[in-house]
């Protein structure tokens, strides 16, 4: 269940979204958890029998707490244009170490790297909460106005 500091940060809801709570927050990182529970719908038919957590929903949960860092760093510029919000522009050497299974519990770090005009670059990264790594990913969030 996703706490109040995550639902305040993001738009994403259930059942798309994929980060339970903020772990720890420095200026240049962020933490999140995901602890995935056997019940989530896409292991009834992504390998039947042998449940696996699709990789682009792994890359998700990097993605929403990028998303919630981006929050955090542009609270300013969000706070006076509440429309913006942080979209994913680019996705790059994604690396994928090991498989997630029912139950595991994630711990997903996003890191900053620098921003360029608009757009910022992180690194991502993926692990189980007992230390086995999951996944790795660089990859680009800009602000945009979601006014229809």
């Amino acid at each position: 269940m996703a706490t109040e500091e995550v639902l305040n940060a993001i738009p994403h809801r259930p059942p798309f979204l994929f980060v339970d709570e903020v772990v720890e927050a420095s200026e240049n990182s962020l933490t999140a958890r995901r602890h995935v529970p056997d019940t989530e719908s896409f292991f009834e038919g992504h390998y039947p029998n042998n449940p696996i957590m699709p990789g682009v929903i792994i890359s998700e949960a990097v993605f929403q707490t990028g998303a919630i860092y981006m929050s955090r760093l542009f609270a300013d510029k969000i706070k006076n244009d509440p429309s913006l919000v942080p979209v994913l522009s680019k996705i790059e050497n994604a690396r994928f170490k090991s498989i997630v299974r029912p139950n595991d519990t994630l711990l997903i770090t996003v890191k900053y790297k620098e921003s360029v005009g608009a757009f910022s670059f992180l690194d991502g990264s993926v692990q189980t909460e007992d230390g086995r790594k999951v996944m790795t990913v660089s990859f680009c969030v800009a602000l945009a106005s979601a006014k229809a």
